[in-house]
């Protein structure tokens, strides 16, 4: 049997994170952060428990870069989604559109988001990885298309808004309601309350993601 190349290990190596990715959000959302394991990620994803230790530091660094990948795939289904906006009010619709992908999670999945945030204000903090950078990436280009003139500081300002709105959403004891949130955000951007997902509207086509990428 001849050697594998290098495009096929690559595209082993990227299967493998995937499968230890998906598991970690699983897991997370199952049991929580502390009853979850590096040894059950890996029996979950089918990996040899070693494999973990290699492709990320720890436990802190897999669980961030999962739910970075969750957002991101979340994130760009909700802004691909048909029918693709076009003309003027594209910008607008984008950016709505962001904004209620990124609630939907902390409405759908608070467990696995609240121990994401709990985790980004530890000590260890805000952990950068390819996953962050392209959800970074996806937010930049909204505030773009929005008509953004300095998409860098603007980008910097909805990111730490949808964090505040996340932490809002999930916050012990005093939780506040993801539409009154959103009809914030959608003020503080002049957005019409139709445009993006309403609450109570399901995307055309289906029912919301599932932590694997996957019609749920």
């Amino acid at each position: 049997m001849s050697p594998r190349s290098p495009s096929v290990n690559e595209e082993l190596r990227r299967r493998s994170q995937v499968r230890l990715l998906e598991a970690t959000v699983e897991l997370v959302d199952e049991r929580g952060y502390e009853a979850t394991t590096l040894a059950d990620i890996a029996d979950r994803a089918g990996a040899a428990r070693g494999l973990v230790s290699y492709y990320f530091p720890g436990k802190r660094q897999l669980l961030q870069t999962a739910v970075h990948r969750l957002m991101h795939m979340e994130l760009a289904r909700g802004l691909e989604r048909e029918p693709r906006p076009e003309g003027e009010g594209a910008g607008r619709e984008l950016l709505a559109r962001a904004i209620d992908a990124i609630l939907g999670l902390a409405r759908d999945r608070p467990r696995l988001m609240r121990t994401h945030m709990a985790g980004i204000l530890t000590a260890e903090g805000f952990i950068q990885c390819p996953e962050q950078q392209r959800l970074a990436a996806l937010l930049r280009d909204t505030v773009v298309a929005y008509g953004s003139e300095d998409p860098e500081t603007d980008y910097r300002l909805l990111r730490a808004l949808l964090m505040g709105a996340v932490v809002a959403v999930l916050l012990p004891g005093a939780p506040m309601a993801p539409e009154r949130l959103r009809a914030e955000l959608f003020h503080r951007y002049r957005l019409d309350w139709q445009l993006g997902l309403p609450p109570g509207e399901e995307p055309p086509g289906g029912s919301r993601m599932s932590a694997q990428g996957q019609p749920g």
